[in-house]
């Protein structure tokens, strides 16, 4: 079953297990000095303009799990100007306030391996200026799954039909600190999904924005691992909010209510991390 999203901005569309140390330990953030990150612009296309996500859901999800994945898109689609008043209601700091990073990088330029079946999945979306997320259960097993990676972005072939963008993220059931929708594994598909949909607008054919090897890319959330808030360091997520009735962490408030831990993106205008707390 599928479920799409229009959005549309100025610049588009718009494993987790952490620990989380003592505050004595926190001293160490003076030793850690961040060294500048570069994402090179290879000139090649990134997904502006409006662009359709088509959810397309493998196996056994709940609704209230649908809800936390479609209100996290909603929350990024917020961030267009026509949708204003939508993003004036969320409260911040807000994924809305979280993907204006990301929009940062069209501004900077100009207007992978496949894996066969997740292109056949991904394909059942739409075919032309689409990205298609590809959303495994915890009941469907992947070859690989979290062994090598937890999910991928990539783009079909051409072909007369035009040629689509895809995110594929499974339910990696692994704890992030407490989770802020009451369910670990949503929750941390969320946060691969942040990491991906970033990556997929700006280096969605491989030769956008990234820094080292294309075949083993350092991209706009992959460069700052481990790092959702100020402070972080190894070990230790940052300073994050938490939730006084729950105790869940998390940097980013969306809509209806929604709150998300999300990754730190590279800021082009800084070449550092940045992150919405």
């Amino acid at each position: 079953m599928a479920s799409t999203f229009r959005v549309s901005a100025v610049f588009g569309l718009v494993l987790f297990s952490l620990l989380q140390c003592s505050l004595g330990a926190r001293k160490l953030t003076a030793l850690v000095e961040q060294q500048p990150l570069t994402l090179t612009y290879h000139q090649g296309h990134l997904l502006s303009g409006p662009i359709s996500v088509n959810l397309i859901w493998y196996g056994k999800f709940t609704p209230v799990q649908r809800a936390i994945v479609a209100d996290f898109f909603a929350s990024v689609a917020s961030s267009s100007s026509r949708r204003s008043a939508a993003t004036a209601a969320q409260q911040q700091p807000s994924v809305a306030t979280w993907w204006k990073t990301t929009e940062r990088y069209y501004a900077l330029s100009k207007p992978n391996p496949q894996h066969p079946q997740l292109v056949a999945l991904a394909a059942r979306g739409g075919q032309r200026r689409a990205v298609n997320v590809v959303l495994t259960a915890d009941d469907v097993a992947v070859e690989g799954f979290c062994m090598s990676r937890c999910g991928t972005h990539g783009a079909s072939p051409r072909s007369k039909n035009g040629r689509f963008t895809y995110i594929w993220v499974g339910n990696s059931a692994n704890p992030p600190l407490v989770a802020p929708n009451g369910d670990v594994g949503v929750d941390g598909m969320v946060i691969n999904l942040g990491s991906l949909l970033s990556a997929t607008f700006t280096n969605p054919f491989g030769d956008g924005f990234f820094q080292g090897p294309p075949e083993a890319p350092l991209e706009a959330a992959s460069a700052c691992p481990g790092i959702y808030g100020k402070n972080a360091y190894p070990g230790y997520a940052g300073d994050l909010l938490v939730d006084p009735t729950t105790g869940a962490s998390y940097n980013a408030n969306g809509l209806n209510g929604r709150k998300y831990l999300l990754p730190a993106l590279v800021d082009p205008a800084t070449s550092a991390c940045s992150t919405v707390v």
